[in-house]
């Protein structure tokens, strides 16, 4: 039967995360170190989580790893992270009414009201502001910026 493993958190360089995660995952798999999973969640700035067996073979894989702090003493289980593993809706604060600017795509810049937002497709549908004719036009939740959370009169 498989060790059991623990999380272990290291410390890093803010804004080094991903590059540090992914120095280490190379490092692992040179080495053949039981090192399971990497996490650098963003929400997490200056950490990154790492499953494994001991902290001994988490401190020898950030040994050569440029931006790699420390290993923080003690550890977590998956249970206290795994609110870092489930993804968020990206149409989270977004709501019916709000003003937002299309942020990529052929309506890159232009400015709409929010009609209608659908949480299950992670979709919005908005109206442009400077068209002739109001067409609703539906959008992924992630290519928008809000501006404005305001409420339909």
């Amino acid at each position: 039967m498989a060790e059991p493993s623990a999380v272990f958190v290291v410390k890093t360089t803010a804004n080094q995360e991903r590059s540090v995660a992914s120095m280490m995952a190379i490092v692992a798999r040179k080495e053949h170190l039981d090192i399971r999973a990497i996490l650098a969640p963003d929400e997490l700035k200056g950490y990154v989580l790492v499953e494994s067996t001991s902290p001994g073979i988490v401190e020898q894989a950030i040994q050569t790893v440029p931006h790699a702090r420390a290993v923080i003493k003690g550890q977590s289980s998956i249970a206290e992270i795994a609110h870092f593993l489930t993804p968020k809706p990206t149409v989270t604060g977004i709501t019916e009414g709000a003003i937002i600017e299309i942020t990529s795509g052929p309506f890159k810049g232009e400015r709409a009201r929010v009609k209608r937002v659908d949480e299950g497709h992670e979709e919005i549908t908005v109206e442009l502001f400077d068209a002739v004719v109001p067409i609703p036009i539906t959008i992924r939740g992630d290519t928008v910026r809000v501006l404005r959370k305001e409420e339909e009169s």
